[in-house]
């Protein structure tokens, strides 16, 4: 969706909130490198979490680095700017240096999971990032998100939920991957060990696994002001044929109220659902 909204564009502006890493931009820049006509010039605008220690902002000055190595290796013109903050809902507009003549597209990969709502804060961080997202007037907003039922204030009713959540989690790595595999060790002990913990043992500002539904998200980036581009018929038909060529028969993939949903089949549907919202508005 990102390439088909910068086809005709010299500029591409992505905001990325959560790059992480930047492992989700080399295959775009490895198309844009192919678009007729040349490239655009490409900026990108990384936001994330400080790490800890001295040089808060290192991790995010490396992917910079680590993308800009791979558009000189493509010939993409390319601008990075790095914007580490535990706050996301305290960014201005004016820290993302947005220039008229350029397409901007804002991208999250299942990162508003961690921002607080308002059962913390009355004045809810999700849609306040959500407002800050509004007033950029990006051309394409692209969400993408843990579907998840466990953000409950109850004990109780979050125990349950995480349960059902995460043991549909561990029924698919068992349909998949052997218990001694040590990919999957690493990703139980370094992620998901991590995540149980904090669902199950932390209350209040600790307890930072808040994910909801997609139909919660729905409501609010509909309460902000998007309006929902439909999905493109042509790469939904795409990923289906890949899907039926390449991947485990309990894998499915569809789609709700223009939401793309993927996840596994099992005896209890887990909700590691991928979602894709793209919004796109005009002044």
């Amino acid at each position: 969706m990102i390439l088909k909204t910068a086809e005709k564009a010299k500029t591409l502006h992505i905001i990325d909130f959560g790059i992480l890493y930047g492992f989700q931009w080399p295959i775009l820049i490895k198309f844009l490198s192919k678009r007729d006509g040349g490239p655009p010039k490409l900026r990108i605008t990384g936001i994330e979490y400080p790490q800890a220690g001295f040089r808060p902002a290192e991790r995010i000055e490396e992917t910079g680095r680590r993308l800009a190595n791979y558009c000189q290796r493509f010939n993409v013109s390319f601008e990075y700017k790095a914007i580490p903050s535990r706050h996301w809902e305290t960014i201005q507009i004016e820290d993302l240096n947005i220039k008229s003549d350029e397409v901007v597209a804002v991208n999250c990969l299942i990162r508003f999971k961690n921002l607080h709502d308002e059962t913390i804060e009355v004045n809810s961080p999700k849609d306040a990032v959500l407002k800050l997202i509004r007033k950029i007037n990006p051309s394409i907003f692209v969400q993408s998100i843990v579907n998840g039922t466990y953000n409950a204030p109850f004990f109780s009713t979050r125990f349950k939920e995480s349960l059902f959540h995460y043991s549909a989690l561990y029924d698919m790595y068992d349909t998949l991957i052997c218990r001694e595999n040590e990919w999957r060790l690493m990703i139980e002990r370094e992620f998901l060990g991590r995540e149980i913990m904090n669902v199950v043992a932390c209350e209040g500002l600790e307890r930072v696994e808040r994910p909801e539904t997609y139909k919660q998200w729905q409501v609010r980036n509909l309460r902000t002001g998007f309006r929902q581009l439909p999905l493109d018929k042509e790469i939904m038909d795409n990923f289906r044929g890949k899907l039926r060529a390449w991947y485990h028969k309990d894998f499915v993939f569809d789609e709700d109220n223009n939401w793309m949903l993927q996840g596994s089949d099992m005896p209890v549907m887990p909700y590691l659902l991928n979602l894709q919202l793209c919004d796109e508005y005009s002044s």
